[in-house]
């Protein structure tokens, strides 16, 4: 089923009472069901939400220990210092603040830095706050945007550098392969995340058993390794080396990359289903390969060039290989499948146009294919690779965008917990002091590298945030200047009525977003033809924050004031599930009021388009002007959104000019 999102214009919400039932026209299924949906959702979640973080250990200590971060040795300080901060790291950022507070705040199941923004916009009522939010939030989704195009490149080409631990000479094949693979990944999007978790969730099951696998053996022959669980090591370690620690951290958030990914995956399988995953199985993996990670350098210094691959016995290097690569294919869908939430939920938000939308499953309604921001993602990844050619440059860039994401999803749930939860003060004060301050110096750490490569995150945001103010300020634009040659709808009904236009048999339909202006169709057809059908219908869709609205609850039909002119406006309520299909809400509309006792096989459509040109107001600079056109006209047709056949389907409108200097 494919949709496309959004007119750019915010959306009512459901009312709490709506009555929720499984995606699409299904009736719920019964609860012994559910729950076997929930295992197969669960093994999903690990095929494709802990794909990122889950392959962190692949190079996450290997950069701490790297010759950009020297200072850091492989002493018994040093190392029971880095271990207690992977470990802490991770309990404190993910399974605290994502997995146990952040999965509370969801949008109607979705997650991710914009949902958040969604909650605050519906609740807050101070236009300052609103603005700050919504500042927030773009910037925190373009730095995500940045994490999804570094996080494929970083982890495939990390998986395949292995093969130099078996063969240096084959260092050459690393890019080829790693496009190759890379390759394969995009193009396999189109098939949606539940078949690729389906595929997936095995793989990744077997990954971090193998990971466990390989971190117990090391533990056994080095058990003082397990004093790392104490913080005081992490504590000793920032007073004896504070410098070196300081650049440690640096490379130490590269254990907690893919948590932004775990929120922003939520719509696709739930929180039940995350969360069992993440403390059943992937915490006590990642947990146990990172302390037999800190065990062997500890004891093996020479293994620091490596330590991953290390871990190994020499004839297992090269299956390792083969499953690592495997299992970062899958940390890039984690990403991926992030991105496609993100994007629906900036259009949603009035930030992009609209873009076309595939539910990939008729189950969970966040399961998401977007065509457009798949290969702009692809060719982001190869153009990555191309100019670093190598995991360990690559680094360099990832960790800003990772912290700066985590810091700006902070302030967004400290004002939602302050503002609409009302949470006690201390329990912010809590929050900032423990989630935020170590947040802080992640993030203060990283900037250290900016010259390095941190450029490249902000970059892509300074791109994508230039994009979405663009669009929601030439979007402002287009609705007033609409608005004044739309007119009022009641004005126009009450001149038909009063100049006596003739009727001519038929049924038209003017899809339309609102109920107050007259659809530019409408208008034009009279002013050009002189003439009006018999039965004429106005249709709103509207987008409820629910995953399906029921079809007795759907449609809302009004005769806008006179039941005798064959003229109705028709409401059609859908959820993010449900099908923007413009004949199928008219046949539910139909028999609601007597003026549609109709066949509307018979119907013609009417779309009102406003072709947008770069000259004409005041109010945008020229490559602004000529940004917010090529989006306009890049947006997705709308013929197709709304199911209307294309041989009953006419475009009528008028040409709108936006000039291009300021005034």
């Amino acid at each position: 089923m494919s949709t496309t999102e959004g007119t750019g214009r915010p959306q009512p919400t459901a009312s709490p009472d709506v009555p929720s039932e499984s995606a699409g026209d299904v009736a719920a299924e019964a609860p012994a069901s559910k729950q076997g949906a929930g295992a197969v959702l669960a093994l999903g979640a690990l095929g494709v939400v802990f794909g990122d973080i889950g392959t962190s250990p692949l190079y996450a200590l290997q950069t701490v220990f790297s010759i950009d971060h020297n200072n850091v040795k492989p002493t018994s300080v040093d190392v029971l210092g880095v271990i207690s901060m992977v470990i802490w790291a991770i309990t404190i950022v993910v399974s605290v603040k994502y997995v146990a507070l952040l999965m509370r705040a969801d949008n109607d199941g979705e997650g991710g830095i914009l949902a958040l923004v969604a909650l605050l916009r519906e609740k807050l009522r101070q236009p300052r706050r609103l603005a700050i939010a919504m500042v927030l939030g773009m910037f925190g989704a373009a730095l995500f945007y940045g994490d999804s195009v570094i996080t494929p490149a970083i982890s495939v080409m990390s998986a395949i550098e292995g093969v130099v631990v078996v063969n240096p000479s084959l260092k050459q094949l690393v890019l080829p392969v790693s496009v190759a693979v890379l390759t394969v990944l995009f193009v396999v999007q189109r098939w949606g995340t539940e078949a690729v978790g389906k595929a997936f969730g095995p793989v990744m099951t077997v990954w971090f058993v193998v990971l466990a696998a390989l971190g117990v053996p090391h533990i056994v022959r080095h058990p003082d390794i397990l004093a790392a669980l104490s913080p005081t090591y992490a504590l000793a370690f920032v007073v004896e080396h504070p410098f070196t620690a300081f650049i440690a951290m640096g490379a130490v958030v590269l254990t907690i990359t893919g948590a932004e990914a775990l929120y922003a995956d939520m719509g696709h399988f739930g929180a039940r289903p995350i969360r069992t995953s993440w403390y059943a199985v992937v915490f006590p993996a990642l947990a146990l390969n990172y302390f037999g990670q800190g065990a062997m350098i500890l004891h093996e210094p020479a293994t620091i060039d490596n330590p991953f691959f290390n871990l190994a016995p020499s004839w297992a290097t090269l299956p390792l290989v083969v499953l690592a690569t495997l299992a970062t294919v899958i940390a890039s869908q984690a990403v991926i499948s992030g991105a496609f939430s993100v994007s629906r939920q900036a259009v949603r938000l009035g930030l992009f146009p609209r873009l076309a939308v595939k539910h990939t499953s008729r189950e969970e309604g966040g399961q998401i294919y977007l065509p457009v921001i798949n290969w702009i993602l692809y060719f982001g990844v190869l153009l990555l690779i191309s100019v670093f050619q190598s995991s360990s440059r690559l680094a360099t860039a990832y960790g800003l965008a990772v912290t700066g994401t985590l810091g700006l999803t902070s302030l967004l749930f400290l004002l939602l917990a302050l503002r609409v939860w009302h949470w006690a003060m201390w329990k912010i004060v809590a929050y900032a002091v423990v989630v935020g301050l170590l947040e802080v110096t992640f993030f203060a750490a990283n900037l250290t590298k900016v010259v390095s490569g941190g450029w490249l995150p902000l970059l892509i945001a300074i791109v994508v945030v230039t994009l979405m103010t663009t669009w929601r300020k030439g979007a402002g634009i287009l609705a007033e200047r609409r608005t004044e040659l739309e007119g009022p709808l009641d004005e126009f009904v009450d001149m038909i009525r009063a100049t006596g236009v003739p009727r001519v048999p038929g049924l038209a339909v003017f899809p339309h977003p609102n109920r107050t202006t007259t659809p530019l169709a409408l208008r034009s057809h009279v002013t050009f033809n002189h003439v009006l059908h018999e039965h004429v219908v106005i249709v709103q869709i509207i987008n409820e924050n629910v995953p399906h609205i029921r079809h007795v609850d759907r449609v809302i039909v009004d005769d806008l004031g006179h039941a005798d002119d064959g003229i109705v406006h028709v409401c059609v309520r859908v959820g993010f599930n449900d099908s923007q299909d413009i004949p199928k809400g008219l046949a539910l509309a139909v028999g609601k009021s007597g003026e549609l006792l109709v066949d509307i096989d018979e119907a013609h459509y009417f779309l009102s388009v406003l072709t947008v040109h770069a000259t004409g107001t005041p109010r945008l600079r020229d490559w602004r002007a000529r940004l917010f056109v090529w989006m306009a006209h890049n947006a997705a047709s709308r013929t197709e959104v709304f199911h209307l056949p294309p041989e009953r389907t006419v475009v009528m409108g008028a040409n709108l000019d936006l000039k291009s200097r300021e005034g």
